[in-house]
């Protein structure tokens, strides 16, 4: 094959692979949106580096023969532990977007975490895909817009709200300042989009601060929680948090689940990797509730980790976009099963036959 061809999916056997290939395939303004981090993008790296240092002590002489990978969450059955991330503007990518990432996600029967910075409308992704919908928020300045787009995603029939609670303002991504990024035309946050808009509408300004700062608001606290809890006909799940007293708190104010997350490395630089900081917020919440998290993820082996760390799930966010940059939606489609058999074969080796069988002595 020609090395200036596109590579097919199914040629490719790990999700690496699908990044070197959507490097080569994007925009660099758009490949640079989607890998950044914030300013020196320590805690980018840290994510990934933290999951390898995880040694797998692995259990022999085990009946793997029969294995069952699947986990009820949050009132679903998901064919093995993981979601997808909600992450933005994927028509930066490809030009059917979110609705391309959502049939891959029913393909395999994976939910998908939709981002408020859909660059497609909720209803249309809803109608691509089979599998839950869970919607995310931000709190922006106006309350009522954020509770009347809560209403909408369930109206059209997203199961949960996942509230984003570690942006009180935008980290400083660095290449998208220097790149002088921006939304391009025909590029819409379309959800966010009111009728007779005349403030600012995010199709203006360099940078994600200045492109997308009145999308959220730094007057955010555990009160805007408690107010949506009481507001919302839906299962809120509190996405961003570090720490056990947070994760409590979270809790407190009415809190369905916790997803243990630093944005991708996006917001606070220095911020703890996610495998670090998991085990601390499965202690505080003593299975009470799901604990979910994200950040890094990229083996099969990780979703294992992960699970013997105490999560319920992962959320994997930039796997998704190197394959719908790639090969749009068999390009996530593909990266889905290359985790998912990634996974079940980590099971077998590590001599695990079903998720409670992925237990803490496992990693150390």
């Amino acid at each position: 094959m020609n090395e200036r061809e596109p590579r097919s999916p199914q040629s490719m056997l790990n999700v690496f692979e699908f990044e070197e290939a959507a490097a080569k395939a994007l925009d660099p303004l758009a490949w640079d949106y989607y890998r950044s981090g914030a300013w020196g993008e320590w805690t980018v790296k840290a994510n990934r580096d933290a999951w390898e240092r995880l040694r797998i002590w692995h259990r022999v002489m085990v009946d793997v023969s029969r294995r069952d990978t699947s986990r009820k969450l949050v009132g679903s059955t998901l064919p093995f532990p993981l979601l997808l991330a909600p992450t933005a503007l994927h028509r930066l990518a490809h030009p059917e977007g979110e609705v391309a990432t959502a049939r891959a996600a029913s393909a395999l029967g994976v939910p998908m975490i939709l981002s408020s910075l859909s660059s497609v409308a909720i209803e249309e992704v809803c109608q691509a895909t089979t599998a839950p919908v869970w919607m995310q928020l931000y709190v922006s300045k106006d309350r009522d817009f954020t509770l009347s787009l809560a209403e909408r995603a369930r109206a059209a029939g997203c199961r949960a709200i996942v509230l984003t609670v570690d942006t009180p303002v935008w980290g400083t991504r660095e290449r998208d300042v220097r790149n002088g990024w921006k939304l391009p035309a025909g590029v819409e946050v379309v959800n966010l989009i009111r009728p007779n808009q005349t403030g600012p509408s995010g199709h203006e300004g360099a940078g994600i601060g200045a492109a997308l700062g009145w999308t959220i608001d730094a007057s955010l606290s555990w009160r805007d929680l408690t107010w949506l809890v009481d507001r919302v006909r839906l299962p809120i799940l509190v996405k961003g948090v570090c720490r056990g007293d947070d994760a409590l708190r979270s809790l407190d104010c009415g809190a369905r689940g916790v997803i243990v997350s630093n944005h991708g490395g996006r917001q606070l630089d220095g911020a703890p990797p996610t495998a670090e900081s998991l085990p601390e917020v499965v202690r505080a919440i003593d299975r009470r509730v799901p604990v979910l998290v994200d950040g890094g993820i990229r083996r099969g082996t990780d979703i294992l980790r992960a699970i013997a760390l105490g999560a319920d799930a992962v959320a994997i966010g930039r796997p998704v976009l190197w394959g719908l940059g790639a090969a749009g939606s068999a390009g996530v489609e593909r990266v889905l099963q290359i985790l998912k058999d990634e996974f079940d074969l980590a099971m077998a080796l590590a001599g695990c036959r079903t998720l409670s069988e992925i237990t803490r002595d496992l990693v150390r």
